[in-house]
């Protein structure tokens, strides 16, 4: 036992963990040394292995179910039986089923070597990891001879056994990671990358054999030999996923595609990756020929600010608690967690990438080997090295610690106590308050040191903790932030925003737009947790982010606006309208840019007038129509965010997008009489667009749709100059452009939904009326309803100014004409209660069908206005106006009008206003004038109730029915 003394660190440790566990183990192992004839050997080894056996189950089981290779372990010096245990794996031969049982039999014997070594103080940690790891070749390099061996005996190869370019030539593998640098941990998985090049495996490809598909049965073939679990265990779990994209290419990557892939969208923390890449099997001169190709990948010799930024990046993802807070060791992460193996690593690598260029001498693929070139360069003080590495060495103690309880691939401290015991007591300490106390000193100092790196810099965590993105697995810490922030499904988030920096979006494909993404994407996913609706936020914000044609200059602004940006991703977390809007025209950030975005609405800033002079620059119809659109969509959006972040009322925000209305149909009304006259030839007449409507009462809606009617006049005998079109018929033809121009979806999108069936006779009359016609219409036939309708119309534009006026003339002449015999409030209440038979409201939210809503309001307001042109009374398109007389419902009006303000700028349909975000509920109470949401459905359920009353009173139900 001179070359194992195990009881110099683990026997004087105190009691150990359980010792029934521990007599039970003696008991079994005795008897099986007994049968072999070394009973003497074990009994002399007992107070040594007694503590290992107690505290790891994992352990005495090998040593139970292989007795003979414990004793052999404890019999030979240590070197001579790892030397053994390569050797005898070197030497395999034949298929995969040949050595699916001897790998995992040599797997176990160098496992319980390396174990006992380790815990005994034989081996340090650069021997126990390379031991691993050279075990770890052997055995990879046997998995691929097999396979191949296999595809041999099947036909598919033509090569011989012993070929020096090794079993399959043109495939290689580059072990990577840990393994490549020999560092391997106890029970870690190994990370393979494999490479083939075309043109040195097609010679030996038999006729017929497709190369993509037989790699990538090689790959399945080794892994499965490697990692699946049999009666004997496993050799190794084996991670294929560290190779270019891993998601969207194939398990086996082609020498031509790799140098492409790495070339335009590699990433820094790929370049990390490959500072530890090492060939370990395969065609050694092809896979050297792949990493002398991958040199100016990974070590650039010169580097600008942003890139230097960028590779920063890796590091300052990790959140930096520099109080401690929260550094416990019950439940610590070894590995990933603040204070872990990862910050050290990244400590070295980030400098080794932003200083390696030049200076070949700081490349060490091993941890500490580069800690120490960058203090022999005079990049790192000494004493700060010899702390980070001095914390290595006893972190990566403690992770095969915690392996070797029951070979885990986990890096976390066990939060159970009596777990934790154990792996206390396999680091030689009997106190766990002590031992607890060490780890949570380490975790703090390496978190300090790391902190300091690069300080000052941006910070790329967020203060909800880690948001890490690098490498093929979802960093736990990073998961946890993605759930305090209010995510549901983080590890999808995390997919996503892996998958951004990987390029597969336009707005990253560029170096430069996944340079500005790496600063972005923190900021991003806080601004979403603190809109108060992460995942919706998140999902419109990615209909917007995946549609950018482009993205350098998008995420520039944000990053250069900050509030800018905070503003836009809270309006996404409750505005799928204006989402969607950002989405399909990113162009309308370009407004957010624009002096005038914050203009107050109604103050003349030149915008109408330039769509005006944008359309009649355009050169033709389509082009104005294309130009109105463009201003549209960005006045909308202006208006929108105004009315949702609460610069503008409810009131303003009516007229805003009414005054924007009025603007296009001018401009369109404009366009499509002259685009008749190219078509038609000049006409002398004249001709006037009249709004209903909200559109006519100035009280329109994001989510408005526009009710039309056109008037016009001209001599009798009038004929167009060049096609001799009539009047009915040159008028028709421009109402029908006009439609056209408003409603029309053209490559810059649609303005408004066009309803033109409040014109006289409905859908059945022409679409354009003469004014004669006009006039007599509403004398002789029109309903109850349409004068209704008539009480919210204006001339929104005419051809003549004068002609406008007439018609504004005939408009009030309609209104004012007795009609005597009629029941007006009878035939307005029957009118609304067919409303409510056919078209009931749809939940508590429908603000305008709903008893005491909009409707009732509206009504009655349209009822005083008839009563009052009647009696000659002053007449006004407004609402409000109208209802001046009626409190209550002017109350109840203008609070769910404001309410439908919002909600229109937010959604392009209903929506469960239930389900919507905090943040949204309070932006509705807030426009009403409440506290808070709660607040604001007991008022509107008041006010309706009200404001139904007064529906009642006005316009009384018939007797004997039921209200």
């Amino acid at each position: 036992m001179s070359d194992l003394p195990l009881g110099r660190r683990i026997a004087s440790c105190g009691p150990v963990v359980d010792a029934a566990v521990a007599e039970r183990a003696r008991e079994r192992l005795a008897a099986l040394a007994a049968e072999g004839g070394w009973g003497e050997t074990f009994d002399a080894a007992w107070p040594a292995l007694c503590p290992v056996f107690a505290a790891s189950p994992y352990l005495f089981g090998l040593a139970r179910r292989w007795p003979a290779i414990l004793h052999a372990v404890l019999r030979d010096p240590v070197e001579a039986r790892l030397a053994d245990v390569i050797a005898r794996t070197i030497a395999l031969t034949g298929g995969a089923d040949d050595m699916r049982g001897p790998l995992r039999h040599l797997k176990a014997e160098l496992h319980l070597l390396t174990a006992l070594a380790d815990l005994g103080g034989v081996w340090d940690l650069d021997q126990v990891t390379g031991a691993l790891s050279r075990f770890a070749d052997v055995a990879s390099r046997a998995a691929l001879s097999g396979v191949a061996e296999d595809l041999r005996r099947r036909g598919k190869l033509l090569t011989p056994a012993a070929d020096t370019r090794g079993p399959i030539p043109g495939l290689f593998g580059l072990a990577m990671g840990k393994h490549g640098a020999f560092e391997l941990n106890y029970s870690s998985d190994i990370d393979l990358s494999l490479f083939f090049d075309p043109e040195r495996l097609a010679p030996v490809l038999a006729e017929g054999t497709e190369a993509q598909g037989l790699m990538n049965r090689v790959a399945q073939g080794v892994a499965a030999l490697l990692s699946e679990r049999t009666a004997d265990g496993y050799v190794f779990r084996v991670d294929l996923r560290l190779r270019p994209d891993p998601s969207s290419t194939p398990p086996v990557v082609a020498v031509p595609m790799a140098l492409d892939y790495y070339e335009s969208v590699g990433q820094n923390w790929e370049r990390a990756a490959f500072i530890k890449a090492r060939v370990i099997c395969g065609d050694f001169d092809a896979a050297t020929a792949f990493l002398k190709d991958m040199v100016p990948f990974v070590w650039r010799r010169s580097l600008d600010y942003q890139a230097v930024l960028d590779i920063q990046s890796i590091k300052r993802q990790i959140h930096v608690h520099k109080t401690g807070e929260g550094l416990e060791a019950a439940g610590a992460n070894l590995k990933l967690g603040r204070g872990g193996i990862r910050e050290i690593e990244f400590y070295a690598q980030t400098q080794q990438l932003i200083l390696g260029g030049r200076d070949p001498s700081l490349r060490s693929p091993r941890t500490v080997d580069a800690l120490a070139a960058l203090v022999a360069k005079g990049h790192l003080p000494a004493g700060v090295a010899a702390e980070m590495t001095e914390a290595y060495v006893e972190l990566r103690g403690l992770e095969h610690r915690v392996q070797m309880l029951d070979d885990e691939q986990t890096h976390v401290l066990p939060a159970d106590p009596t777990r934790r015991a154990a792996v206390a007591a396999l680091a030689g300490e009997a106190n766990l308050a002590i031992f607890d106390a060490g780890v949570e000193a380490i975790l703090l100092g390496v978190n300090q040191r790391y902190g300091a790196l690069f300080e000052g810099e941006e910070e790329l965590s967020s203060p909800f903790g880690s948001l890490v993105f690098t490498g093929v697995d979802n960093d736990p810490e990073t998961l946890a932030t993605l759930g305090r922030m209010g995510f549901s499904d983080p590890a999808n988030v995390a997919d996503t925003i892996r998958s951004w920096h990987h390029g597969r979006i336009p707005a990253t494909r560029s170096v430069r737009g996944r340079e500005l993404f790496t600063r972005l994407a923190p900021r991003l996913l806080t601004a979403l947790a603190r809109a108060g609706s992460a995942d919706a936020a998140f999902r419109r914000f990615s209909v917007f982010f995946s549609g950018l044609s482009a993205g350098v200059q998008i995420q520039a602004l944000f990053l250069n606006q900050p509030e800018l940006f905070e503003r836009i991703v809270g309006v996404m977390a409750f505005a799928p309208r204006l989402a969607r809007t950002l989405g399909r025209y990113p162009a309308a950030l370009d407004s957010m840019l624009d002096a005038r975005f914050e203009t107050e609405l109604g103050v003349n800033t030149g915008l109408f007038d330039q769509m005006d002079e944008e359309a009649r620059a355009a050169g033709d119809f389509e082009g104005a129509m294309n130009a109105v659109r463009r201003l549209h969509r960005e006045q909308a959006f202006r208006i929108g965010m105004q009315t949702l972040t609460g610069r503008v009322g409810p009131q303003a925000a009516g007229r805003g997008f009414t005054n924007l209305a009025d603007a296009v149909m001018r401009t369109l009304s404009a366009a499509a009489l002259t685009e008749t006259e190219r078509l038609g030839g000049g006409f002398p007449g004249a001709v006037a667009v009249i709004a209903l409507g909200k559109a006519g009462s100035g009280e329109m809606t994001a989510g408005s749709d526009l009710d039309l009617m056109t008037v016009y006049d001209a001599p009798a005998d009038a004929v167009s100059e060049t096609k001799g079109w009539s009047a009915d018929t040159f008028y028709v033809r421009f109402t029908q452009r006009l439609i056209s121009a408003l409603s029309a979806h053209t490559a810059e999108g649609g303005l408004y939904e066009v309803d033109m069936r409040l014109r006289p006779s409905g859908s059945k009359g022409p679409v354009s009326v003469r004014l004669s016609g006009f006039s007599a219409y509403y004398a002789e036939e029109a309903a109850t309803w349409e004068f209704m309708a008539l009480t919210r119309a204006r001339v929104a534009w005419a051809s003549d100014p004068a002609f406008g006026d007439r018609v504004t003339a005939a408009i009030e002449a309609a209104l004012r004409r007795p009609r005597p015999g009629v029941k007006v409030a009878a035939e307005v209440r029957a009118m609304r209660d067919l409303m409510e038979r056919e078209r009931r409201a749809s939940g508590f939210w429908d603000l305008k069908l709903v008893p005491g809503g909009l409707v009732d309001a509206e009504f009655v307001g349209q009822f005083r206005q008839l009563q009052a042109a009647a009696k000659g009374g002053a007449l006004s398109v407004s609402t409000l106006d109208q209802l001046a007389t009626d409190k209550a419902l002017h109350d109840a009006w203008a609070l769910q009008q404001g309410l439908s303000q919002l909600l229109a700028c937010a959604f392009d349909d209903r929506a469960d206003v239930e389900a919507e975000p905090a943040t949204f509920h309070a932006r509705l109470a807030t426009a009403a004038g409440e506290t808070d949401f709660r607040a604001l459905v007991r008022r509107l359920e008041r006010t309706r109730t009200t404001a139904r009353k007064a529906f009642d009173k006005a316009l009384p139900p018939p007797r004997g029915s039921a209200t």
